[in-house]
């Protein structure tokens, strides 16, 4: 067995990691494939020497075996739809061969092997976006990545689309040749799922590190108090999110000299003199309810993150290819309710982090609400220069969509198959529209962020030095793709630069 972390998958996917098969993983995989050749010689085992699916009652000839399973391959590749990028589709690939690294497949080692060429010498295959609905596993996906490993189709090799055929000629590797169920094996499993799933918790903690850093920062910039995220408020509510949270966020403000102990209010005999408290003497909740918001954000991804990694280290395939127990088990380990679950539930709470950003501009946007800042953060003539009014459209529209694009995938089961997959997952799907929910939310971010920078550019220059240094150390990354906006000119390249700074940074505090 070969076991593996979602911090290793990003090293694979992000970082190109070459994919290594040792002697003993090996040996596993031949062992399995040899067992069920030999256990198959004289029993009906399905996939094998039967049909697929409701055509299952059907025996095939011995001579057309291995026919029937390049038949199965080729007639599933039928996906529409975007094509998964690059990073989805590495994950997909890293995904499949951890899976057969189990050890209960019963595929062949030249499958295996493929996998891992395809890996290190970065081919993708050309994966749809729209096929499988997640019960039988991701057939339809999976079709075209075993599409490709027998040298048909279409694949991406250095930013390129070109035939399989031509690529594997030019790396002399040999289109796989089929054995036994190595077209089953390939396409029954939830490999594609699990990799989008894999990459969105990948981008949705950093999102989450983004998201306690920009509350911090806004709670630097009001002089809120400190008792929202004190341990003496926090520690009495269970909830280890929560606790989390606000632990980061005293972190983060640690050097801060703009942040206000409440003892200071406690200790100002003036206020009680005062008929109208001049100073909040609390925030609104977008600032002062950031643990108890982001705290179960926090708890859900770990949750999910759990799940995606039993998944990546699971044998999700049917029939399950038991040569310890000399046998073989027909069930249905490629069901995906699972991941699509936690992948609707990801949604769920990245579109509420989203909504919490989209809030916080609103706040800093709002002279009325603020009491601090011009309006839209105008650093110009108000009525004639704009400021930052034009980018809360975008960030207010990319929140409505992710809150649309969160009703659940789960519950939306459609029987097909001639009604053999009567209940299904939908998991691609769900792990899809969360791929979208994600990126929309370091959209909404990146909105967010320019606009934390642009109010401490209206900050007195002499208070910058009571900035805390994390707070001081992000806005100088911002600033190195985005400078501060005076006057009126487009900012559609500086918020894409900006929000692939923050996809792409693992800046931590």
């Amino acid at each position: 067995m070969n076991n593996i972390t979602l911090k290793e998958i990003e090293a694979f996917v992000l970082n190109k990691k070459q994919f290594e098969i040792n002697a003993t993983m090996k040996e596993t995989i031949n062992q399995s494939f040899s067992f069920l050749k030999d256990f198959s010689k004289d029993k009906i085992i399905y996939g094998i020497n039967t049909g697929f699916g409701p055509m299952a009652q059907f025996k095939i000839d011995d001579s057309e075996l291995n026919e029937l399973q390049y038949n199965l391959i080729r007639s599933h590749s039928s996906g529409t739809g975007n094509v998964l990028d690059d990073e989805s589709v590495r994950a997909v690939l890293v995904a499949r061969v951890n899976n057969f690294l189990q050890g209960n497949s019963g595929i062949s080692y030249g499958v295996v092997e493929q996998l891992q060429l395809f890996l290190n010498h970065e081919i993708y295959p050309e994966i749809y976006e729209h096929g499988g609905v997640g019960a039988s596993g991701d057939l339809v996906q999976l079709a075209h990545l075993a599409l490709n490993l027998i040298g048909e189709g279409y694949v991406r090799y250095k930013n390129e689309r070109r035939k399989t055929s031509d690529v594997l000629n030019e790396l002399a590797i040999k289109p796989l040749a089929i054995e036994l169920r190595d077209g089953l094996g390939l396409m029954n499993g939830t490999s594609c799922m699990t990799g989008i799933g894999a990459m969105n918790l990948i981008y949705s903690y950093r999102l989450m590190n983004w998201a306690i850093a920009s509350s911090s920062m806004i709670n630097e910039l009001v002089e809120a108090y400190d008792d929202s995220f004190s341990v003496g408020l926090n520690e009495v509510k269970r909830h280890k999110g929560q606790l989390h949270v606000a632990e980061r966020m005293r972190d983060f403000l640690a050097s801060s000299k703009r942040i206000k102990q409440r003892e200071e209010l406690f200790a100002d005999n003036a206020v009680l003199q005062q008929t109208e408290i001049k100073k909040k003497v609390q925030e609104y909740y977008s600032i002062r309810c950031v643990p108890q918001i982001l705290g179960p954000i926090k708890e859900t991804l770990d949750v999910a993150k759990q799940v995606i990694e039993n998944e990546i280290n699971s044998t999700n395939d049917n029939p399950i290819v038991r040569a310890d127990e000399h046998n073989v088990f027909h069930g249905g380990n490629f069901h995906g309710d699972y991941v699509s679950l936690e992948m609707d539930k990801v949604k769920i709470v990245i579109t509420k982090l989203t909504m919490l950003a989209e809030r916080q501009l609103n706040f800093l946007l709002n002279s009325r609400l603020n009491d601090y800042f011009p309006p839209f953060l105008n650093t110009q003539k108000l009525g004639f220069n704009f400021g930052v009014q034009g980018m809360q459209f975008t960030a207010t529209s990319t929140t409505a969509e992710s809150q649309m694009l969160s009703n659940p995938m789960y519950v939306h089961s459609i029987s097909n198959n001639n009604d053999n997959q009567d209940i299904v997952s939908m998991g691609t799907n769900s792990a899809s529209i969360t791929k979208k929910v994600v990126e929309n939310g370091f959209q909404v971010m990146a909105i967010h962020m320019m606009a934390i920078c642009q109010a401490i550019d209206l900050l007195p220059l002499e208070t910058h030095k009571d900035l805390s240094a994390n707070t001081k150390n992000v806005y100088e990354l911002i600033r190195t793709v985005s400078a501060t906006i005076n006057e009126d000119i487009p900012q559609f390249e500086a918020i894409k630069k900006v929000t692939d700074l923050l996809k792409n940074s693992s800046f931590n505090f």
